[in-house]
Order: C-alpha cells, then sequence, then structure tokens
C-alpha cells in the first residue's frame, strides 16, 4: 500500500531517470525544482513519523523554498542568460544513460541490502533512494559537457547526501542544522556557477566545458 512518502520517493527516483534521459535545459530545471521539493516533502513526513512534533516545520518550509523556487529559479535564468536549449553531444548517450539509472536503482538496492542496517521500511526506503540520487548526480555530473548540466549534477548529489543523513539519523534537530549550512553553501555556489557560466559563455560563446583546456596562462 502507498503511503505519503512513498509516493515522494517514486516521484525522486523518477525525476532522477528523468534527468538522465533528458537532453533539453529547460526540462531538467523544471525536474530538478520538482525533485528539491518532493527532497525537502520527504524531510518532513520523516520529522513527522520520527518525533511527531511541528518543531522543525519552520526549517522544512526553509528547505522547500530553497531547494523548491529560489534555486532552481537561479538555474532557469541562468539557462536564459546563457541562452542554451539542450546538451547536444554528452559523452554518454542518453538511452544508456537511462539504463544506467536503473542499474543504479538495482545497486542501491543491493547496497542497502548488504549494509545490513536495522532500519524501518520507510527508512530503507529512503536509503535506496537517497544512495540512487547520489548515484545519479554523480554520474550526471560525469557524463555531461554543459556546464549548467554539471551544476545540476551537483545539486542532485547534494540532494542524496541529504536524503542518505535524514535515512541514517532520527535526530531531526542535528540534521536540520547540518542541511541548513549545506543549503547556504549551496545557494552560494549556484550563484557563483551563474556569474561563472555568463563569463564562460560571452568567452566562448558556449558553455561546453571542453573549452576550458583552450586557456593559457
Amino acid at each position: 500500500m502507498f503511503t505519503g512518502i512513498n509516493v515522494i520517493l517514486v516521484l525522486i527516483l523518477l525525476s532522477v531517470l528523468l534527468s538522465l534521459g533528458s537532453s533539453r535545459m529547460m526540462a531538467l530545471v523544471k525536474i530538478m525544482a520538482l525533485q528539491g521539493a518532493m527532497v525537502s516533502c520527504a524531510g518532513l513526513f520523516l520529522e513527522q513519523q520520527g518525533t511527531g512534533g511541528h518543531g522543525g516545520i519552520f526549517f522544512f518550509q526553509v528547505m522547500l523554498l530553497v531547494k523548491g523556487a529560489l534555486i532552481p529559479g537561479l538555474l532557469y535564468l541562468a539557462v536564459t542568460r546563457v541562452a542554451i536549449k539542450r546538451e547536444v553531444e554528452p559523452i554518454i548517450g542518453y538511452h544508456a544513460s537511462l539504463l544506467a539509472g536503473l542499474g543504479l536503482i538495482l545497486l542501491s538496492v543491493y547496497i542497502t541490502g548488504r549494509l545490513h542496517l536495522s532500519l524501518a521500511g520507510d527508512y530503507a526506503l529512503v536509503l535506496i533512494t537517497a544512495i540512487t540520487t547520489l548515484g545519479g548526480g554523480l554520474f550526471l555530473m560525469m557524463s555531461r559537457t554543459k556546464a549548467i548540466t554539471q551544476v545540476i549534477g551537483y545539486l542532485m548529489l547534494e540532494n542524496g547526501i541529504y536524503l542518505v543523513g535524514a535515512s541514517l539519523t532520527k535526530k531531526s534537530h542535528n540534521l536540520s542544522l547540518v542541511e541548513f549550512g549545506i543549503l547556504l553553501d549551496l545557494l552560494v555556489g549556484v550563484m557563483i556557477m551563474g556569474i561563472i557560466l555568463h563569463n564562460i559563455n560571452r568567452t566562448f560563446d558556449d558553455v561546453d566545458t571542453a573549452y576550458l583546456g583552450q586557456l593559457k596562462d
């Protein structure tokens, strides 16, 4: 029987697969907005299941705003400014990337089983989703050449790291403090990357990171 947290985790897994199979930048930004919102909601569900309290709701509302709206908004502005519509020549093709995503899900199930952790049913599913999201982010960073896509992979990687922490700890207060610090670093990182993307595009008329190899002292 599907509960609220199960639906959220399925949507996160779908967002990972869709991001691996999508070439359009605006679609990737929308997928990351959905994933950020779902990751924030997953944390809220686990908070309520673990403690039954509402002390951390404000933090999750802030996280939802940052992950689901602010960061995707900055990405949207970056994509609009550099005027790129799609990733044309990825290092690994999109069909192969989708197969890799399915393989990541199976690998995550295997790793979770091999860890022999005493996790409740929902927390075990969160860990499987977390490992898949983390692996998907790493894969996206390594298999794409556009800088903006690599930034999106970095954001996905951070979502996976947060879900790993959420699945392995029930001390939500400590987790919230750590995640709040990560969010600040992430926000600053995305803003800096937006500036870098603009400068790369102005210099090379493209944001393909392969051009960085042409830089000379």
